[in-house]
Protein backbone atom coordinates (compact mmCIF):
# COMPACT_ATOMS: atom_id res chain seq x y z
CA UNK A 1 0.00 0.00 0.00
CA UNK A 2 1.24 3.47 -0.97
CA UNK A 3 0.92 5.91 1.92
CA UNK A 4 1.26 9.07 -0.18
CA UNK A 5 -1.27 7.84 -2.71
CA UNK A 6 -3.69 6.89 0.08
CA UNK A 7 -3.43 10.39 1.58
CA UNK A 8 -3.93 12.05 -1.80
CA UNK A 9 -6.96 9.98 -2.76
CA UNK A 10 -8.55 10.16 0.68
CA UNK A 11 -8.37 13.95 0.90
CA UNK A 12 -9.45 14.42 -2.72
CA UNK A 13 -12.42 12.06 -2.34
CA UNK A 14 -13.60 13.77 0.85
CA UNK A 15 -13.25 17.20 -0.79
CA UNK A 16 -15.25 16.07 -3.80
CA UNK A 17 -18.29 15.04 -1.79
CA UNK A 18 -18.78 18.37 0.06
CA UNK A 19 -20.79 20.95 -1.87
CA UNK A 20 -20.25 24.68 -1.33
CA UNK A 21 -23.77 24.87 0.06
CA UNK A 22 -22.98 22.21 2.65
CA UNK A 23 -19.88 24.17 3.60
CA UNK A 24 -21.82 27.41 3.89
CA UNK A 25 -20.09 29.03 0.92
CA UNK A 26 -21.64 31.21 -1.77
CA UNK A 27 -21.18 30.06 -5.36
CA UNK A 28 -20.84 32.13 -8.50
CA UNK A 29 -20.83 30.94 -12.09
CA UNK A 30 -20.13 27.50 -13.42
CA UNK A 31 -17.90 25.10 -11.47
CA UNK A 32 -15.59 22.66 -13.20
CA UNK A 33 -15.04 20.28 -10.30
CA UNK A 34 -17.45 18.41 -8.03
CA UNK A 35 -17.41 19.44 -4.42
CA UNK A 36 -15.07 22.04 -3.01
CA UNK A 37 -12.05 23.59 -4.68
CA UNK A 38 -8.68 23.28 -2.97
CA UNK A 39 -8.63 26.98 -2.17
CA UNK A 40 -12.04 26.67 -0.50
CA UNK A 41 -10.86 23.85 1.73
CA UNK A 42 -7.76 25.87 2.57
CA UNK A 43 -9.87 28.88 3.52
CA UNK A 44 -12.18 26.77 5.69
CA UNK A 45 -9.21 25.12 7.40
CA UNK A 46 -7.35 28.40 7.91
CA UNK A 47 -4.26 27.46 5.90
CA UNK A 48 -2.79 28.73 2.66
CA UNK A 49 -3.85 27.24 -0.66
CA UNK A 50 -0.25 26.19 -1.40
CA UNK A 51 0.00 24.45 1.96
CA UNK A 52 -3.24 22.54 1.47
CA UNK A 53 -2.21 21.59 -2.08
CA UNK A 54 0.98 20.09 -0.60
CA UNK A 55 -1.07 18.09 1.87
CA UNK A 56 -3.35 16.78 -0.87
CA UNK A 57 -0.31 15.70 -2.86
CA UNK A 58 0.28 13.20 -0.05
CA UNK A 59 2.65 15.06 2.23
CA UNK A 60 1.47 14.92 5.85
CA UNK A 61 4.94 14.80 7.36
CA UNK A 62 5.20 17.15 10.29
CA UNK A 63 1.57 18.29 10.16
CA UNK A 64 0.31 19.38 13.58
CA UNK A 65 -2.77 17.99 15.31
CA UNK A 66 -4.42 21.41 15.12
CA UNK A 67 -4.11 21.43 11.32
CA UNK A 68 -5.47 17.87 11.10
CA UNK A 69 -8.43 18.88 13.26
CA UNK A 70 -9.03 21.95 11.08
CA UNK A 71 -9.00 19.77 7.96
CA UNK A 72 -11.45 17.36 9.59
CA UNK A 73 -13.84 20.24 10.28
CA UNK A 74 -13.46 21.72 6.81
CA UNK A 75 -14.09 18.36 5.14
CA UNK A 76 -16.86 17.45 7.61
CA UNK A 77 -15.23 14.14 8.48
CA UNK A 78 -17.08 11.73 10.74
CA UNK A 79 -15.42 10.03 13.71
CA UNK A 80 -14.01 7.15 11.66
CA UNK A 81 -12.68 9.46 8.94
CA UNK A 82 -11.14 11.82 11.50
CA UNK A 83 -9.32 8.91 13.14
CA UNK A 84 -8.25 7.66 9.71
CA UNK A 85 -6.72 11.06 8.88
CA UNK A 86 -4.69 10.85 12.08
CA UNK A 87 -3.62 7.30 11.17
CA UNK A 88 -2.47 8.46 7.73
CA UNK A 89 -0.48 11.30 9.31
CA UNK A 90 1.07 8.90 11.82
CA UNK A 91 2.14 6.57 9.00
CA UNK A 92 3.64 9.50 7.09
CA UNK A 93 5.78 10.29 10.13
CA UNK A 94 6.88 6.71 10.75
CA UNK A 95 10.62 6.17 10.35
CA UNK A 96 11.78 3.59 7.79
CA UNK A 97 13.29 1.38 10.50
CA UNK A 98 9.85 0.70 11.97
CA UNK A 99 8.20 -0.14 8.65
CA UNK A 100 7.42 -3.47 7.07
CA UNK A 101 7.45 -5.44 10.27
CA UNK A 102 5.69 -8.77 9.84
CA UNK A 103 2.73 -9.06 12.18
CA UNK A 104 3.26 -11.40 15.15
CA UNK A 105 1.48 -14.73 15.05
CA UNK A 106 -1.91 -14.15 16.64
CA UNK A 107 -3.47 -16.85 18.75
CA UNK A 108 -6.45 -16.97 21.03
CA UNK A 109 -5.35 -17.50 24.62
CA UNK A 110 -6.85 -20.41 26.52
CA UNK A 111 -8.60 -18.08 28.99
CA UNK A 112 -10.30 -16.25 26.11
CA UNK A 113 -11.34 -19.57 24.61
CA UNK A 114 -12.88 -20.53 27.95
CA UNK A 115 -14.90 -17.30 27.86
CA UNK A 116 -16.07 -18.16 24.34
CA UNK A 117 -17.01 -21.69 25.32
CA UNK A 118 -18.87 -20.39 28.36
CA UNK A 119 -21.16 -18.33 26.10
CA UNK A 120 -23.54 -21.17 25.31
CA UNK A 121 -26.64 -19.21 24.30
CA UNK A 122 -25.05 -16.72 21.87
CA UNK A 123 -22.79 -17.05 18.81
CA UNK A 124 -19.39 -15.48 19.51
CA UNK A 125 -16.20 -15.22 17.48
CA UNK A 126 -12.71 -13.78 17.86
CA UNK A 127 -11.15 -11.98 14.89
CA UNK A 128 -8.12 -9.88 14.15
CA UNK A 129 -8.19 -6.61 12.21
CA UNK A 130 -7.57 -8.43 8.90
CA UNK A 131 -10.89 -10.25 9.51
CA UNK A 132 -9.21 -13.60 10.11
CA UNK A 133 -11.65 -15.69 12.12
CA UNK A 134 -9.30 -17.07 14.76
CA UNK A 135 -11.75 -18.89 17.00
CA UNK A 136 -15.41 -19.23 17.92
CA UNK A 137 -17.71 -20.97 20.32
CA UNK A 138 -20.05 -23.76 19.23
CA UNK A 139 -22.77 -21.38 18.03
CA UNK A 140 -20.21 -19.13 16.37
CA UNK A 141 -18.92 -22.05 14.32
CA UNK A 142 -22.47 -23.02 13.46
CA UNK A 143 -23.35 -19.47 12.36
CA UNK A 144 -20.34 -19.22 10.05
CA UNK A 145 -20.17 -22.86 8.99
CA UNK A 146 -20.36 -22.05 5.23
CA UNK A 147 -17.14 -20.01 5.54
CA UNK A 148 -15.35 -23.04 7.00
CA UNK A 149 -15.83 -24.94 3.75
CA UNK A 150 -12.73 -23.10 2.50
CA UNK A 151 -9.75 -25.26 3.53
CA UNK A 152 -7.49 -22.21 3.95
CA UNK A 153 -6.84 -21.41 7.61
CA UNK A 154 -7.48 -19.15 9.27
CA UNK A 155 -10.85 -18.49 7.68
CA UNK A 156 -10.94 -14.90 6.44
CA UNK A 157 -14.33 -13.21 6.26
CA UNK A 158 -13.23 -10.70 3.60
CA UNK A 159 -12.04 -13.51 1.37
CA UNK A 160 -15.31 -15.36 2.01
CA UNK A 161 -17.39 -12.26 1.22
CA UNK A 162 -15.77 -11.54 -2.13
CA UNK A 163 -14.45 -14.86 -3.40
CA UNK A 164 -16.98 -17.47 -2.22
CA UNK A 165 -20.24 -17.61 -4.22
CA UNK A 166 -22.06 -18.79 -1.07
CA UNK A 167 -21.57 -15.38 0.53
CA UNK A 168 -24.32 -13.77 -1.56
CA UNK A 169 -26.77 -16.34 -0.22
CA UNK A 170 -25.57 -16.08 3.37
CA UNK A 171 -25.71 -12.26 3.42
CA UNK A 172 -29.16 -11.15 2.17
CA UNK A 173 -27.88 -7.57 1.97
CA UNK A 174 -24.61 -8.51 0.33
CA UNK A 175 -23.81 -5.02 -0.96
CA UNK A 176 -24.01 -3.61 2.57
CA UNK A 177 -21.87 -6.45 3.91
CA UNK A 178 -19.31 -5.89 1.14
CA UNK A 179 -19.16 -2.13 1.80
CA UNK A 180 -18.64 -2.67 5.53
CA UNK A 181 -16.00 -5.34 4.94
CA UNK A 182 -13.94 -3.09 2.68
CA UNK A 183 -14.35 -0.10 4.99
CA UNK A 184 -13.05 -2.15 7.92
CA UNK A 185 -10.00 -3.27 5.95
CA UNK A 186 -9.37 0.28 4.72
CA UNK A 187 -9.56 1.52 8.32
CA UNK A 188 -6.97 -1.03 9.39
CA UNK A 189 -4.77 -0.19 6.39
CA UNK A 190 -4.61 3.40 7.64
CA UNK A 191 -3.89 2.26 11.17
CA UNK A 192 -1.27 -0.31 10.19
CA UNK A 193 -0.19 0.32 6.57
CA UNK A 194 2.94 -1.83 6.79
CA UNK A 195 1.20 -5.04 7.83
CA UNK A 196 2.45 -7.49 5.22
CA UNK A 197 -0.42 -9.89 5.83
CA UNK A 198 -2.96 -7.15 5.21
CA UNK A 199 -1.11 -5.98 2.10
CA UNK A 200 -1.12 -9.52 0.74
CA UNK A 201 -4.84 -9.91 1.45
CA UNK A 202 -5.74 -6.61 -0.22
CA UNK A 203 -3.55 -7.51 -3.20
CA UNK A 204 -5.21 -10.89 -3.57
CA UNK A 205 -8.73 -9.49 -3.33
CA UNK A 206 -7.94 -6.62 -5.70
CA UNK A 207 -6.57 -9.06 -8.28
CA UNK A 208 -9.38 -11.59 -8.01
CA UNK A 209 -12.42 -9.36 -7.46
CA UNK A 210 -13.34 -6.30 -9.47
CA UNK A 211 -16.12 -5.50 -6.99
CA UNK A 212 -13.59 -5.40 -4.16
CA UNK A 213 -11.21 -3.29 -6.25
CA UNK A 214 -13.90 -0.71 -7.01
CA UNK A 215 -14.94 -0.45 -3.37
CA UNK A 216 -11.34 -0.21 -2.20
CA UNK A 217 -10.87 2.83 -4.44
CA UNK A 218 -13.59 4.77 -2.59
CA UNK A 219 -11.39 5.09 0.54
CA UNK A 220 -14.41 4.72 2.79
CA UNK A 221 -13.67 3.83 6.43
CA UNK A 222 -15.80 2.63 9.33
CA UNK A 223 -15.67 2.04 13.08
CA UNK A 224 -17.33 -1.35 13.55
CA UNK A 225 -18.60 -1.46 17.14
CA UNK A 226 -22.24 -2.51 17.16
CA UNK A 227 -25.21 -2.81 14.86
CA UNK A 228 -27.53 -5.24 13.10
CA UNK A 229 -26.36 -8.04 10.85
CA UNK A 230 -28.62 -10.19 8.71
CA UNK A 231 -27.89 -13.78 7.75
CA UNK A 232 -29.69 -16.35 5.65
CA UNK A 233 -28.37 -19.47 7.32
CA UNK A 234 -28.56 -22.66 5.23
CA UNK A 235 -30.10 -24.62 8.10
CA UNK A 236 -32.20 -22.22 10.19
CA UNK A 237 -33.11 -19.57 7.61
CA UNK A 238 -33.22 -15.81 8.15
CA UNK A 239 -31.60 -14.29 11.22
CA UNK A 240 -31.58 -10.64 12.26
CA UNK A 241 -28.92 -10.37 14.95
CA UNK A 242 -27.51 -7.52 17.00
CA UNK A 243 -23.73 -7.62 17.19
CA UNK A 244 -21.46 -6.05 19.78
CA UNK A 245 -17.71 -5.87 19.31
CA UNK A 246 -15.42 -5.91 22.36
CA UNK A 247 -11.70 -5.26 22.19
CA UNK A 248 -9.38 -7.62 24.04
CA UNK A 249 -6.89 -5.20 25.64
CA UNK A 250 -4.40 -7.94 26.51
CA UNK A 251 -4.38 -9.15 22.89
CA UNK A 252 -3.63 -6.17 20.67
CA UNK A 253 -5.69 -6.18 17.50
CA UNK A 254 -8.09 -8.94 18.56
CA UNK A 255 -11.79 -8.43 19.15
CA UNK A 256 -14.59 -10.61 20.46
CA UNK A 257 -17.91 -10.23 18.66
CA UNK A 258 -21.11 -11.59 20.21
CA UNK A 259 -24.44 -11.91 18.37
CA UNK A 260 -27.86 -11.79 20.03
CA UNK A 261 -31.52 -11.67 19.03
CA UNK A 262 -34.44 -9.81 20.53
CA UNK A 263 -36.56 -12.08 22.75
CA UNK A 264 -39.77 -13.48 21.29
CA UNK A 265 -38.73 -12.96 17.68
CA UNK A 266 -38.23 -15.42 14.80
CA UNK A 267 -34.50 -14.74 15.04
CA UNK A 268 -34.47 -15.75 18.70
CA UNK A 269 -36.24 -18.97 17.74
CA UNK A 270 -33.69 -19.37 14.95
CA UNK A 271 -30.79 -19.18 17.42
CA UNK A 272 -32.47 -21.85 19.54
CA UNK A 273 -32.75 -24.08 16.46
CA UNK A 274 -29.14 -23.27 15.54
CA UNK A 275 -28.03 -24.38 19.01
CA UNK A 276 -29.87 -27.69 18.59
CA UNK A 277 -28.28 -28.24 15.19
CA UNK A 278 -24.83 -27.24 16.44
CA UNK A 279 -25.07 -29.82 19.21
CA UNK A 280 -25.19 -32.54 16.56
CA UNK A 281 -21.83 -31.48 15.12
CA UNK A 282 -18.49 -32.16 16.70
CA UNK A 283 -15.82 -29.47 16.45
CA UNK A 284 -13.93 -31.21 13.65
CA UNK A 285 -17.05 -31.29 11.49
CA UNK A 286 -17.74 -27.63 12.21
CA UNK A 287 -14.28 -26.59 11.15
CA UNK A 288 -13.59 -28.91 8.25
CA UNK A 289 -16.80 -30.24 6.66
CA UNK A 290 -17.39 -29.30 3.02
CA UNK A 291 -20.72 -27.60 3.71
CA UNK A 292 -22.77 -25.88 1.03
CA UNK A 293 -26.00 -23.94 1.09
CA UNK A 294 -27.67 -26.78 -0.78
CA UNK A 295 -26.76 -29.31 1.92
CA UNK A 296 -29.36 -28.96 4.65
CA UNK A 297 -28.54 -32.26 6.36
CA UNK A 298 -24.90 -32.05 7.47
Amino acid sequence: MDSRNDIREFLASRRARITPQQAGLATYGRRRVPGLRREEVAMLAGVSTDYYARLERGTLTGVSDSVLDALARALQLDEAEHAHLYDLAHAANTTPRTRRRPAPQQQVRSSVQRILDGMTALPAIVMNARLDLLSANRLGYALYVPAYADPVRPVNLARFCFLDPQARAIYPKWDDAADITVAMLRTEAGRNPYDLGLSDLVGELSTRSGTFRNRWATHNVRLHRSGIKRFHHPVVGDLRLTFDVMELPADTGLTLTAYSAEPDTPSHDGLTLLASWAATLDQTDRADTDFTTDNRNP
